[in-house]
């Protein structure tokens, strides 16, 4: 979204992410992704998430003045996510806007159903997808990390399949979205992280291995991606066309919008930019390096 809203108690104002992302400086205009206020009473700052530059700015609110920053381009992440591509219907919904002096409703969105776009391979639906960052994902290490907890003086490359057994661990067997974690009174909580979910992925980890498995399926996580460069000459990976996006969430506004409740303005939402079905044809091979990928050459001379 082009502005967001920013709550005061006076009343409610206008923030132009635009205008943030060119006085933040950027590469890129227009890379403000994220924002967020201070915790003083007066909420006297911004955090703003700029996402080409993976770096967090802080602002003066009253004047966007840069105050400070952190984070850098390369800094560390995600090293993989499982995406559910399988979410169940839910009932329609919209985004409201209100007033913190009045409790009244300022605006609010149409009325959307959250939707999941439909990956199939052949006939076979894909109900959950699990991406890995490169070369984040390869450079793993374990020593001085949470994980060194589970597996001691272990092989560096352990982390690594920790990482893929944490991603498959997240799939729902009821197909209900991403797995859950039981709550203390034994319902249903809302997280999906916690220390007895690290417990188990290191218990799986290690079952794994006792079953003495053939260590050729995973040579190749004792690789950083140097080491898997200078060993197979190349690191290729398939990714849909429309790399670095991937079928992911979006709100699909109702064909028919429901009466109410009554606002002075109803925001429309984004239209869906990305296709709504992808199949094993939108699967192409690319080459990653350290500073970037490129569609694998031969598929371009094959086309």
């Amino acid at each position: 979204m082009k502005h967001l809203i920013d709550r005061q108690d006076a009343g409610e104002s206008v923030l132009d992410l635009e205008f943030i992302s060119e006085h933040t400086n950027t590469s890129i205009p227009g890379t403000a992704v994220s924002i967020n206020f201070s915790t003083d009473k007066a909420q006297s700052c911004l955090y703003v998430g700029d996402n080409s530059n993976m770096t967090i700015y802080i602002l003066n609110r009253s004047n966007l003045q840069e105050l400070g920053r952190f984070g850098r381009s390369g800094a560390e992440g995600p090293y993989a996510t499982c995406h559910c591509l399988c979410l169940p219907e839910s009932e329609p919904g919209y985004y409201y806007w209100r007033d913190t002096s009045t409790g009244e409703l300022t605006r609010r969105s149409e009325w959307f159903v959250p939707r999941t776009p439909q990956v199939t391979v052949g006939s076979t639906r894909v109900d959950y997808l699990i991406s890995v960052a490169l070369p984040r994902f390869t450079d793993q290490r374990l020593r001085a990390t949470r994980k060194a907890a589970f597996y001691g003086e272990g092989e560096p490359w352990l982390a690594k399949l920790d990482t893929i057994v944490h991603e498959l661990y997240h799939i729902d067997p009821a197909g209900a979205g991403i797995r859950q974690l039981a709550s203390d009174d034994g319902g249903q909580s809302s997280q999906c992280h916690g220390p007895a979910f690290y417990l188990d992925v290191a218990t799986f980890v290690k079952a794994y291995l006792r079953t003495q498995p053939d260590p050729a399926v995973y040579e190749f996580l004792r690789y950083d991606f140097a080491g898997l460069a200078a060993r197979y000459g190349q690191v290729v990976a398939t990714t849909f066309r429309n790399f670095p996006s991937y079928p992911q969430i979006y709100l699909d506004p109702l064909a028919e919008q429901p009466h109410g409740p009554d606002t002075p303005e109803i925001v429309r939402l984004r239209r869906v930019s990305q296709p709504r079905l992808y199949t094993q044809h939108d699967v192409i091979t690319r080459e990653f390096n350290p500073r970037g990928t490129r569609r694998f050459p031969s598929q371009r001379q094959a086309a």
